[in-house]
């Protein structure tokens, strides 16, 4: 049986593509959201297990370590199906699947924001450090105004990078029906029998709205090799 086109059913100038597409676009709104929230506490809690991998006893910064080897080997999908569907079992907590996505998609990414955060401030030069014992000041206070702000300008891109690898990856959430963008796009396929067109859909705006996104990246390489 031969595949039926159907361009319509996503198309803008069609009274159904047009109809179709505001339900998509609804779940784009939905999509950023998870993305945001994920971001926030990945970076939170990546900045902190970094923290924790650069102390000097040996434990906790073995604790660090096998956090970020862990959770860096774990597929994302894997990681929400489990938050979502084993917290309860296991620990008795039962999250929504707004609040299970964002769980998920941070703990997965904080793996990786830890090894941005370790390596940015690790590359900052040793006469750093001594300048601010110099100046009297302690170690978190030689951190917060000295070091990580330094650290920070050099770790952007790789941060906007992560950034933007959320905002992909929250298309996950919907392997536990969060009603965001490729839900949404299931929906409709699953309605109209026109899959491609709907997936085809999806993948039009995610460029449309990351495009820019990348482009920044892009440019902000550019102006921070400039300004060293």
């Amino acid at each position: 049986m031969g595949y039926t086109w159907g361009w319509y059913v996503v198309s803008p100038w069609s009274a159904k593509g047009q109809t179709n597409l505001a339900f998509l676009l609804s779940g784009l709104g939905w999509t950023v959201s998870l993305a945001l929230c994920a971001i926030a506490v990945s970076v939170v809690l990546g900045l902190a297990i970094a923290l924790l991998g650069l102390a000097k006893h040996r434990l906790v910064r073995g604790v660090s370590r096998v956090y970020v080897e862990a959770l860096r080997s774990i597929p994302m999908l894997v990681m929400v199906l489990w938050v979502f569907y084993g917290l309860p079992v296991v620990l008795g907590i039962t999250l929504d699947v707004f609040a299970a996505g964002v769980v998920a998609l941070a703990l997965c990414d904080s793996a990786f924001e830890a090894e941005i955060f370790r390596a940015g401030i690790q590359s900052i030069e040793r006469g750093q450090w001594d300048g601010a014992r110099a100046l009297g000041m302690r170690w978190g206070q030689a951190m917060r105004r000295i070091i990580l702000p330094q650290a920070l300008k050099r770790m952007t891109p790789a941060l906007t990078n992560r950034a933007i690898e959320i905002f992909k990856m929250s298309t996950l959430a919907s392997a536990v029906a969060y009603v965001e963008l490729l839900q949404q796009a299931k929906l409709i396929a699953s309605l109209n029998f026109n899959p491609i067109e709907a997936y085809s859909a999806v993948a039009v705006i995610f460029f449309v709205f990351l495009w820019p996104l990348v482009q920044f990246t892009y440019l902000l390489e550019r102006r921070l090799k400039r300004d060293e």
